[in-house]
């Protein structure tokens, strides 16, 4: 079993930027995938961001590429969302999630683990 606690979700005003963080434990992470996700109010659950097990791959939602930056230090057994230039339509709830052996696909069902999530929001 991994367990996975999200941190740093807020209120920002648009433009902004916050940094959040997935704290793993239970086993390493160093073997798992790692995703973000966002739901936003009445929306299905959309992909974000991910990363291969070690750091070397990454994959973007359109919606966020070139803002967002997705980290992981095995080490810690932590992952890391930089959030840049951030819009009103960010808002949403944030959850990290775990891939075992996975490639850091986009898909939900991809996923074995998840954490309870992390609101922000993004002020006009």
């Amino acid at each position: 079993q991994v367990q996975l606690v999200e941190s740093g979700g807020g209120l920002v005003q648009a433009g902004g930027s916050l940094r959040l963080s997935c704290a793993a434990s239970g086993r390493t992470i160093s073997t798992y995938a790692m995703g973000w996700f966002r739901q936003a109010p009445g929306k299905e659950r959309e992909f974000v961001a991910a990363i291969n097990w070690n750091g070397i791959s990454t994959n973007y939602a359109d919606s966020v590429k070139g803002r967002f930056t997705i980290s992981r230090d095995n080490a810690k057994n932590m992952v890391y969302l930089q959030m840049n230039s951030l819009k009103p339509e960010d808002t949403a709830v944030y959850y990290c999630a775990a891939d075992y052996m996975g490639a850091g696909d986009s898909r939900r069902y991809y996923y074995d683990y998840w954490g309870q999530g992390t609101q922000v929001t993004v002020s006009s």
